[in-house]
């Protein structure tokens, strides 16, 4: 009996879509679009609900970005002097907090399938990306890693890659400095991160050296004692001679050579470079005063041999 109720619900429910299929084919064209338009209209009154949930998610999320992004600027500003950095951190975490709220309102809507489909575009999508993009990338993410290191920062003074200069600005993608001659350096953050840098701006204080010789009739220890003083007369932080080092280097072609140097508070390459030449300055006069000669290399040309002009006569023509 049971077997038999089955197969006349079964005969029953094929006789009803045979019977809907016959009523589609008798269809026309315009009845066929008002029947699908009709479907979608109930379709879309079924999930209005749903479809102002996911509204109302995004719209939420889109405000809590912004409120996100202003939060995470504000968090790492103490920690990163760059305001480019700071504001592509804030977008970046503004993203995240989109992203979440699009995949809420797509669970919302039950969209399941649809979710992992973006998820597996992305995917794929950011390693194309990421393989294209590698050279901007990496120097992108050498901006903000330099940005957050505390030894490198705004106003150093720093040599890297062969070139000296005040740190201007840490963007995204480069790395500017200044030179001591106004030139304006641009190295892309990756070489900046791939080579070494020597940083004069960690410490106030910077070692002067100045190289100069003494002509070989000079009394050497009177040498030594007129530089010295020189420098502690015109320098005020140097208060006495153990402050300032005086070592002879070598027996020259036409001098012996010695350096002088001593340690002074410098914040950049330009003041040392002041320093310096006004170090040169002030031993050049001592010197003088003292009547201690400073040579220069001289050559004498000696010609031995006489040349002998002959007289050729004149070819008659």
């Amino acid at each position: 009996m049971i077997f038999q109720q089955e197969n006349t619900k079964e005969v029953a429910a094929a006789a009803s879509e045979a019977a809907e299929a016959e009523a589609k084919s008798n269809m026309t064209t315009t009845e066929l679009i008002l029947d699908q338009l009709e479907s979608w209209y109930e379709t879309l009154i079924t999930n209005l609900p749903s479809m102002a949930v996911a509204l109302i998610v995004l719209i939420v999320t889109y405000f809590i970005s912004k409120w996100v992004s202003r939060g995470v600027q504000k968090l790492v500003q103490h920690k990163v002097n760059q305001v480019s950095v700071r504001k592509l951190i804030g977008k970046v975490a503004a993203a995240v907090v989109i992203v979440g709220g699009l995949f809420i309102a797509l669970n919302v809507l039950d969209l399941n399938e649809t979710v992992q489909a973006i998820i597996a575009g992305a995917g794929v999508s950011g390693l194309v990306i990421g393989l294209a993009l590698q050279g901007t990338l990496s120097n992108t993410l050498s901006g903000v890693h330099l940005s957050f290191r505390k030894m490198v920062s705004v106003g150093d003074w720093v040599e890297t890659n062969g070139y000296e200069g005040e740190i201007i600005s840490i963007d995204l993608n480069k790395f500017i400095m200044r030179e001591a001659d106004n030139n304006t350096v641009i190295i892309p953050n990756k070489l900046i991160m791939d080579n070494p840098m020597k940083n004069y701006g960690l410490t106030k204080t910077m070692r002067v050296i100045v190289h100069c010789g003494v002509g070989y009739e000079s009394d050497l220890d009177h040498v030594r004692e007129v530089a010295k003083q020189a420098i502690i007369d015109n320098f005020d932080q140097i208060n006495s001679k153990d402050d300032v080092e005086f070592y002879y280097r070598e027996f020259g072609d036409s001098s012996i050579n010695f350096m002088l140097r001593f340690y002074y508070d410098i914040e950049n390459g330009l003041q040392k470079l002041i320093n310096t030449s006004e170090a040169i300055i002030v031993i050049k006069k001592a010197f003088d005063k003292e009547g201690i000669n400073i040579p220069f290399p001289i050559r004498t040309l000696q010609f031995d041999n006489q040349l002998q002009m002959q007289n050729v006569p004149e070819q008659q023509s």
